[in-house]
């Protein structure tokens, strides 16, 4: 069920969600599915190539504890505990186990569905 237009900037939250993880892989950024407690429910291919992470690896994880902590700040992390309703795009450079890569990132959140979703573009 992927939108006609799904790009970073124009997909909803509620697309994305309602989405089967073939048409996540299919998308050409990078998504991460979170739970409320920041477990990862959803690692589309192209994040899992583009940060040479497999995605079995990081599936059931706390993500800004154990996957991403270069983003466990309050940049990103916080955003999605201080604000229940989200939708932001943030320039970010990414450290962790790579040299400094310049992105985008859009968070997305809504009290009215189960994940939360970052979006990377890279």
């Amino acid at each position: 069920m992927t939108a006609p237009d799904t790009g970073s900037e124009s997909v909803t939250l509620q697309t994305l969600d309602a989405m089967r993880d073939e048409d996540r892989d299919a998308l050409p950024y990078g998504v991460v599915g979170l739970a409320a407690d920041t477990i990862v429910q959803s690692y589309n291919t192209t994040e899992a190539r583009m940060a040479g992470l497999d995605r079995a690896s990081v599936i059931g994880v706390p993500f800004f504890e154990a996957v991403a902590q270069c983003m466990n700040n309050f940049l990103v992390a916080q955003r999605f505990e201080d604000e229940p309703e989200l939708d932001a795009i943030v320039p970010y450079v990414l450290t962790l186990r790579m040299r400094p890569t310049k992105v985008r990132l859009r968070l997305l959140a809504s009290p009215t569905t189960a994940r939360r979703y970052i979006l990377i573009e890279r």
